[in-house]
């Protein structure tokens, strides 16, 4: 075998560790939540504290998102394997300081965070590079399949991450952060031992104001989209907060000063011209919406396991977590048969017909979910599950290829980061629009079926008046974290020392909660199915439009050059 089909190989292996460490990581830590919280002491029902677990779960999303496409700008810029290596260094180190946290409650909160933003820096620069340093080391006849590779792992360890934090969080919390330390060293001694710069790095000016308003006005943005969840005064969510209205509009102003600095300097961080390709500008649009519906999907399943369907097969509150990643493999399973074979596929037959199938298929399984009653029949619920990852692996993997495929050889470090930047903002808009949704359709009923559950177990109208005006987004979290709400909130009145047994063990146990949301849960599901399966459907419509097969000249020579080029260097140091 030529030292090019070694080196490619090489390439893949070691960017899909990378991609897979960082978007295992980033889903790790929502599974092992629970064991989080009570290892540093803090109580996740309690109001104060709904901003920690928000900046915990978002933090990593949005400085991913944010950071992306500055930083496959620099990888174009410095070297892509420079910036990728180092991205390696930096998310291990992240996740050892992580794994010591040497504080409790508050404090330890935000240590947690804070480094988790670090960690967030370096799987930002992994994922801003790997496309691109796979699109430099494979040939264009081969590219569709290592980035469909590459990119399966990424949105597998996903969801991977929900069964690996369960894992690791039963055994100790620090451990979810621990499993990266020894993965992260093994990688970047690997990275920067094995992998090379193919492709001639572009040195130009830094575009300051550039970075300045897209970091300033991405970060007000999702930040606003975030505190937008939260309960605000009398109100269910914060989208009457006049800070979360402030930062949406300032950072729309700023995104769009972003575009009009972009069209006035000589090398702007993006160049808006790429968007001129048709394929660069709907592959993108698609993955947007596309990775809207996928988050979406991802935090509604894990409410409806740990909260509700779990809960009522007998599954202690306490073992949710790790149960509900299990029950989630078929989605994980989808992804990664689909994934590869489609974008081998796509190389051959091009990225229009698999990527608009794919999507087409996910709506349709979105309707199925939408049709299912909430305590379902599970193997029909994992055959959708597995429909739903079979669709987005088609599209994912043609869908990828087709973008990076579509721009020229010197603007593939900043299309990576772009690509990534919209898949990432999507994960975080997810989690605002779908949790909105399920919060207003919560607000309207939710109040009344835990009055009227708590009534009939005897418990005090006064108390039940007061529990039941717990905040929706509190009980919907204490559902995403495999809590019994009832039984915690109780303890400290001093109700469930006046009633008889059978009533404390129907208010302790796992079916009251569950069956007293379900009906309010089930009504919020079906709102945000819909939307989801109307988001899926639009993104088959984007991935019409992009056009028909099309990859950059640049891209049908210069791989083959340049891998001709390392193969020339290497035996000549050989």
């Amino acid at each position: 075998m030529s030292t090019p089909d070694r080196y490619k190989w090489v390439a893949l292996s070691n960017t899909t560790l990378g991609v897979l460490m960082a978007t295992l990581d980033a889903s790790i830590v929502i599974i092992s939540l629970p064991a989080i919280f009570r290892g540093i002491g803090l109580d996740p029902l309690a109001p104060s504290n709904i901003g920690y677990l928000l900046w915990m779960i978002l933090g990593y999303l949005l400085v991913s998102a944010v950071l992306v496409v500055a930083l496959g700008r620099l990888g174009d810029m410095f070297g892509r394997v420079k910036m990728y290596n180092l991205g390696f260094l930096i998310f291990s180190f992240g996740s050892l300081a992580l794994s010591v946290d040497p504080f409790t409650h508050a404090k330890g909160a935000l240590w947690l965070i804070g480094w988790r933003i670090v960690q967030a820096v370096g799987g930002a620069m992994l994922t801003a590079n790997s496309a691109a340093i796979l699109t430099d080391a494979f040939p264009a006849r081969q590219r569709g399949m290592a980035l469909g590779i590459n990119q399966v792992t990424a949105l597998a360890g996903q969801f991977l991450g929900l069964v690996a934090g369960g894992l690791l969080a039963a055994i100790d919390w620090r451990a979810v952060f621990w499993i990266n330390v020894p993965i992260g060293i093994f990688g970047t001694i690997w990275s920067y031992r094995s992998l090379r710069e193919i492709s001639v790095a572009r040195r130009s000016r830094i575009d300051w104001m550039g970075n300045i308003t897209f970091v300033c006005g991405t970060t007000s943005l999702l930040a606003a989209i975030t505190y937008g969840i939260q309960p605000y005064g009398n109100s269910a969510t914060g989208w009457g907060n006049p800070w979360v209205l402030g930062g949406l509009i300032t950072g729309v102003v700023l995104l769009a000063g972003f575009c009009l600095v972009e069209t006035r300097v000589a090398d702007p961080m993006i160049d808006l011209a790429l968007f001129k390709i048709r394929a660069f500008a709907f592959g993108n649009i698609a993955a947007l919406l596309m990775a809207i519906a996928r988050g979406g999907l991802q935090f509604m399943l894990i409410i409806w396991l740990q909260g509700i369907w779990l809960p009522l097969h007998g599954y202690r509150f306490e073992d949710t977590p790790l149960w509900a990643g299990i029950y989630m493999l078929p989605l994980t399973f989808g992804f990664l048969v689909a994934g590869p074979v489609s974008g081998w596929l796509s190389d051959r037959f091009g990225a229009r017909s698999l990527a608009t199938g794919g999507a087409l298929l996910v709506g349709l399984s979105f309707l199925g979910l939408m049709e299912l009653p909430v305590n379902f029949s599970y193997p029909l619920f994992a055959a959708l599950l597995a429909l739903v990852g079979i669709g987005m692996g088609m599209f994912s993997s043609p869908n990828t290829s087709s973008i990076m495929g579509s721009v020229p050889n010197n603007r593939r470090g900043v299309a990576s980061g772009m690509r990534s930047t919209f898949q990432n903002s999507g994960q975080a808009l997810s989690i605002g629009v779908f949790f909105s949704l399920m919060v207003a359709g919560l607000a309207s009923s939710l109040p009344h079926s835990l009055a009227s559950g708590l009534t009939a177990q005897g418990v005090p109208g006064s108390v039940a008046s007061n529990i039941s005006h717990l905040p929706p987004v509190s009980a919907l979290f204490a559902a995403f974290l495999g809590y019994n709400p009832i039984g915690t909130l109780l303890k400290g009145t001093g109700v469930l020392t006046s009633l008889p047994a059978h009533a404390v063990s129907t208010l302790t146990g796992n079916h009251l909660f569950p069956q007293i949301i379900s009906g309010p849960f089930h009504h919020g599901l079906v709102t945000v199915f819909v939307a989801a399966m109307i988001m899926a459907l639009i993104t088959a419509l984007a991935s019409v439009l992009r056009g028909k097969r099309y990859t950059h000249p640049d891209n049908e020579t210069t791989g083959e050059r340049d891998a001709d080029r390392v193969e020339a260097s290497d035996s000549g140091r050989r």
